[in-house]
């Protein structure tokens, strides 16, 4: 399906090309005004009623200069039908009675991109010189193959688009309640206060009880931006929102997400990072159905461990350590994220009791007990077991049944038969009911490195014996 619309603030996007490069190159060099010319004249070979208007070639101008370069060098000048209903969706976002402005109808694509309840494949959005925006979103996930119920579902959900913090249609909510900004603790550190005008929503990623995870820019840098929502600005919200910021700000490492900045002024609160293309690995096993083989899987837990070890150097404990918190990159790196509940640990462990996501919760916090660094070590051992196994943790039970388990029965998701011994005693180690017995991450990082080297050796001594056996075998028959 694809689906168009306009008037939020959202003003940029990220696509999937169509075209090849030859295509794409070519489509580049043309200018605006060749566009523009040669949709006209297609339109007007086409007896199209509105091109053969009078004062037809000054509107549709009008709406080329509206837009982007970016715009026209985007438009199939074969679908020249395309660029009426653009101007059209346009002309209908003016009339607040009209808006959001959308259409949807049904293409040929195997990849496809949605916001409303599906997954977004590709988004073309173009920016007007008089504040509107143009978007076009190909989706997928429609049962149906005509599109009026979606186009139904389309008008009652899209207008929560205009609901997104500080959108210019968006109501402003009183603050007398609140200080004028934040509170943060100041050690002397760098400058990372959000100019909220540089920052720009493009679509909403997934929403929680709190705040909405958005894709956005900032100063033109893809970047994700979690947004609170207004109506849950209270004193506490605002005192872990500034202890996420506090520690975030103060750590860099190459597979923990990046911290761009963030806007600490109510009711603009959010947190900007850097975007992670490739999307959450809970995402990819559980949403796409995918799997990884044993070197994909011992380079992405080497990655988690190598970032946890540093927060655990700096004596930081993160407490949500799960699949939907890991993110990877268009490179392959796999990097922890979400920081919204991580502590300094202090030197009592008196801390916050069951603090996570119940199936991968260690069950010294599920049973209200102090706990250290070694709760996220039983983390780390849940999600080595999900990414060897592709499954949910106790798929079976519901995430209050598997905390019983966890607890009183010493339950433990289980382990596969054909996994390697070596990472059966490393998961093993890492869900250890007495934490003391857990290894460090810094100890994890070697298992793994010396675990990958060793399956490399494996496939390397099994290809060289088949390629022996395959030239061995004429000579024996």
């Amino acid at each position: 399906m694809v689906m168009e619309g306009g008037d939020t603030e959202s003003c940029c996007s990220s696509r999937a090309s169509e075209a090849s490069p030859a295509a794409a190159a070519s489509r580049k060099r043309r200018p605006k005004v060749e566009v523009y010319q040669e949709v006209l004249r297609r339109l007007r070979e086409s007896d199209c009623e509105e091109a053969c208007q009078p004062g037809f070639e000054d509107q549709l101008w009008s709406h080329f200069s509206r837009l982007p370069v970016r715009y026209a060098l985007d438009v199939n000048v074969e679908r020249a039908q395309e660029v009426l209903m653009h101007k059209k969706l346009l002309h209908m976002a003016h009339d607040p009675t009209t808006r959001p402005a959308f259409k949807a109808r049904l293409i040929q694509l195997t990849s496809l991109l949605s916001e409303i309840g599906l997954n977004i494949q590709e988004a073309h959005a173009f920016s007007t010189t008089d504040g509107y925006s143009l978007d076009v979103f190909v989706v997928n996930g429609w049962p149906y193959e005509e599109t009026k119920k979606l186009r139904d579902v389309l008008a009652k959900e899209i207008p929560r688009v205009e609901e997104i913090p500080w959108s210019k249609n968006s109501p402003v909510l009183e603050t007398k309640n609140f200080r004028e900004s934040v509170q943060m603790p100041v050690d002397g550190g760098d400058v990372w206060e959000i100019d909220v005008k540089r920052l720009k929503f493009e679509y909403r990623i997934c929403g929680g009880s709190y705040g909405d995870l958005y894709k956005g820019t900032y100063c033109t840098q893809d970047v994700a931006v979690k947004a609170l929502k207004d109506e849950y600005l209270n004193e506490n919200v605002q005192r872990e929102f500034a202890q996420e910021v506090y520690i975030m700000r103060k750590i860099r490492h190459k597979n923990i997400v990046q911290f761009i900045g963030a806007c600490t002024r109510p009711p603009n609160l959010c947190i900007v990072t850097e975007f992670m293309a490739g999307g959450s690995v809970y995402n990819f096993l559980h949403n796409q159905r995918g799997r990884f083989d044993v070197p994909a899987i011992l380079k992405i837990a080497t990655h988690v461990s190598k970032g946890m070890n540093y927060l655990h150097e700096n004596n930081i404990i993160h407490r949500d350590l799960k699949s939907a918190n890991l993110l990877m990159d268009e490179n392959g790196i796999v990097k922890v994220s979400d920081f919204g509940v991580a502590r300094v640990q202090n030197k009592s462990s008196v801390m916050t009791a069951e603090t996570g996501t119940y199936r991968w919760m260690a069950p010294e916090v599920i049973e209200h007990m102090p706990y250290n660094h070694k709760a996220d070590v039983f983390s780390f051992g849940i999600v080595l077991w999900e990414l060897l196994t592709q499954k949910l943790p106790y798929a079976n039970l519901t995430p209050l049944q598997a905390a019983i388990g966890v607890v009183q029965k010493g339950l433990r998701p289980a382990i596969p038969k054909n996994t390697h011994p070596e990472i059966v005693g490393l998961l093993e180690r890492c869900w250890h009911q007495d934490p003391s017995l857990r290894p460090d991450f810094s100890e994890i990082v070697t298992i793994l490195l010396h675990l990958s080297k060793m399956v490399v050796e494996e496939k390397r001594s099994i290809k060289r014996r088949n390629i022996i056996e395959g030239v061995s075998r004429p000579d024996d028959a």
